[in-house]
Parts: structure tokens; sequence; C-alpha cells
């Protein structure tokens, strides 16, 4: 019996390797119908993913099912396969990674080890966790208590260590911990790059005025003084415990279990800037909101320390050629929507980072839709839903004739 079912076991293996065999000599035989196909149907489910967070599961299965078929018949290992589609290969490489449960910041290291690399850029300040403060700044009703505690902390800091702050109501996007939760309360704590210490934005939100369900979230963005011009980017949440006894207790949101967010999804230029819901910034706290722009407006284009290479993600919205883009909507496409479409101009890997998938479809179209951008451009509300519509058709575009950025760039096209 030992004997019949480890012939069995083998025959089935033998079995198993050929079927698998079978396809991978055809696909490495035929690479240029295989990779289109699968770009097409990957595009297709980021688009879908990217109008509706319901359709995960389908851009998941996609890119898994790639994933599987690159490694079972070891493309990575087929000098003339990664030469003919290295950035199809990076991209797949990096997407995949993003998927992992102990990768979901979307790091090239696991989130545990990013957390603890980088723990010290980005903890709350010590005198952010006072208790006194802790309560004031988690509801509105007790906001103003929060403002002055921060008043009275700038009275004993030097003009250097001055902290900005104001509170605003965010146009579109919520809280990790509460999609319907707009209210913030931002706080800009100085760095000193002498002292080797980040500059910090720490943002609470704000419970809603009336509600007892508490807003937990804190988050931490860090930018320290990069190499070559540029800044290192930290990312971390937090959540707030509300303890029976009135205390209140701040721990990082995946040490607690309740895993993170693709940080980078959002924030291509690292620290993002604050355009608050019309009305929502008092008028005695619109200098700070002035403020806080121009100091992100002054930071060198941003790093992620390492921690992620975004070259393997390929150029973002804009990035079309004229002929391209003549070619998809027409020769006569000309005017202010035509000249709006230059996002690239600052959203580049050399700048604010290039706007390319993962992105957030509530954050582009809030900027671009909402008036927010392209920065000083005057445009009707009509004229600003073509240029967010024509922006997302050109780059996920899969014709075959003239295929979009990301489509482009997937099959060497861009080179």
């Amino acid at each position: 019996m030992g004997i019949r079912r480890a012939f069995g076991v083998c025959s089935l293996l033998l079995c198993a390797n050929a079927v698998v065999a079978a396809p991978c000599a055809h696909l490495r035989q035929n690479p240029d119908a295989w990779v289109p196909s699968k770009v097409d149907a990957l595009i297709l489910a980021a688009q879908r993913l990217f109008d509706d967070d319901e359709a995960a599961p389908g851009y998941k299965r996609i890119l898994n099912g790639i994933t599987t078929t690159i490694r079972q018949c070891k493309l990575k290992e087929d000098a003339s396969f990664t030469a003919r589609y290295p950035e199809f290969l990076s991209y797949i490489k990096a997407l995949s990674l993003a998927q992992r449960r102990d990768h979901e910041l979307g790091f090239d290291v696991t989130d545990k080890q990013y957390f603890a690399e980088t723990e010290k850029y980005v903890q709350i300040p010590e005198f952010l966790l006072d208790q006194q403060f802790l309560r004031a700044v988690s509801r509105t009703e007790t906001l103003d208590r929060a403002k002055a505690f921060l008043r009275a902390l700038n009275t004993t800091r030097s003009p250097a260590e001055q902290l900005t702050f104001f509170s605003y109501e965010s146009q579109h996007l919520g809280t990790p911990d509460n999609d319907d939760s707009f209210i913030r309360l931002l706080i800009l704590v100085p760095g000193n790059s002498s002292q080797g210490l980040p500059e910090k934005w720490v943002q609470f939100g704000i419970t809603d005025p009336g509600l007892r369900t508490r807003i937990r979230n804190v988050s931490v963005v860090a930018t320290v003084p990069g190499q070559d011009q540029t800044s290192n980017v930290y990312f971390k949440d937090y959540f707030r415990t509300f303890r029976r006894d009135g205390s209140i207790t701040v721990k990082g949101r995946w040490e607690m279990g309740y895993g993170d967010d693709n940080c980078v999804q959002c924030h291509k230029s690292g620290v993002l800037p604050i355009f608050p819901e019309r009305g929502s910034v008092k008028a005695s706290e619109e200098a700070a909101l002035q403020a806080v722009n121009k100091r992100f407006r002054s930071y060198p284009p941003a790093t992620f320390a390492g921690y992620r290479d975004e070259a393997q993600f390929g150029p973002g919205l804009s990035t079309a050629s004229e002929e391209s883009r003549k070619l998809r909507f027409g020769n006569s496409f000309q005017g202010k929507v035509a000249d709006a479409m230059r996002c690239s101009s600052c959203h580049n890997q050399g700048g604010l980072g290039a706007l390319n998938w993962p992105m957030d479809q509530t954050l582009i179209s809030s900027f671009i839709q909402g008036g927010q951008m392209p920065y000083g451009v005057e445009l009707k509300p009509s004229e600003r839903e073509d240029l967010y519509n024509k922006l997302i058709q050109e780059y996920f575009d899969i014709r075959d004739s003239n295929p979009g950025i990301l489509k482009a760039w997937l099959l060497g096209k861009s080179r």
C-alpha cells in the first residue's frame, strides 16, 4: 500500500507539472498575446476599484491570477520576457506586495518592520498626550478649551518652536475610523533639522456636535530633510481609547490590531495641503491655514526613505503626449479644459509625486471638481467635471489603437 500510494502521489505531481508546463510553454512562445490581455484585465479592474471600493474582490482576483502565473511559469527567470516587459513585472510585484496582510501600508518592508524603524519620527509629542488636552480635543463642544491649551503652551515656547493650529471641516475625506466624520484639529509642530527632530503634522479627528460615539483617530505625518534636496516622509495612525474613569489612552492603530491603510495611495506628495470646507475655518484662524499651506509648499520633493520605489508605479495623470491626446479627443480639443490637463507639471516623481494607480478617487475628484486643482485655474463646474473625466479616461484607456497612459507604460511603449 505504501509503495502504491507513493506512486500515486508522484503520478499526481507529474500530471500537475505537466498541466502547468503546457500553458507556460505557450505563454513563453506568445508573450505579446498574454501580457496585453492581462494588462487590459488589470486596468479594467483597477478602474472599477477606483470608482467603487466594492470592486476590491474582483481586482484582487485578477491581480492574484497574474501573480500566480508569473510565479508558476517562472517568468522572472526568463531573460527574454524580463527584457521585453520589465515595467509589467515590476508593477505586478509592487501591487501584489500591498495585497499582503503584513504590507497594508504599501511599503517594501512589512508594516511591523516599518513601524519599528520609524517610531522615533512618528511619535505623538508628549505635550499633546496631556489628559486635560485629550479630553478637550475629543468633542466639538470643548474644542475651544483644546485651543486655549495650545495657546498657553505657545507662551512657553521660543519663536522657532511655536505651534501653528486651527480646526476645519474636510470637504470629502472622513477619518479612518468613521467615513462620515469630517471635523479636524490640525497642529503643525516645528522640527529642528540640526537636532534631527522631524517636523510633524498632527491631526485629531473631532466628534461632531451632539454625538455620543467618539472619533478615535489621530494621524501623524512627519517630514525630515533627506539627501539631494528631498524630504523623507513618515506616517502613522493612532486610536484613542476612552475609558470609564474618564482617562484617555492613545496607541498605534496597527498595534491595536485594526490594520492600516496604504498611506501613499492618498499621500503622493507626502504631506497634503489643506483645502477646508468653505466657511469652516474661523476668521481668526485663516492666517494659520495660510501658514501651514505655505509650509507645505516650502518642502522639497518627498521620498519615503527608501521604503517604496515610486518608479515602480509609472507615470501619472496628464502625462499623455500631445499626439495621443489629439487622437483620443480630436484635433479640435483645445481651450480651457485642454490647457488645464497639466497635473504632471507639478505631480511628477521629482515633484509632488505622480498621480498614478493605486490612487484615491475621493481625493482626486474633490481636488479637481472641488476647484482646488489645477492650482490657480478658473473653470466652471461643468468644465471641471469634463476635465476630471478626460484625465481619468486618458489614464485608464485600454484601446489598442491609442492606449492610455497606464497601458502604454506597462507595455513598454513609453520608453
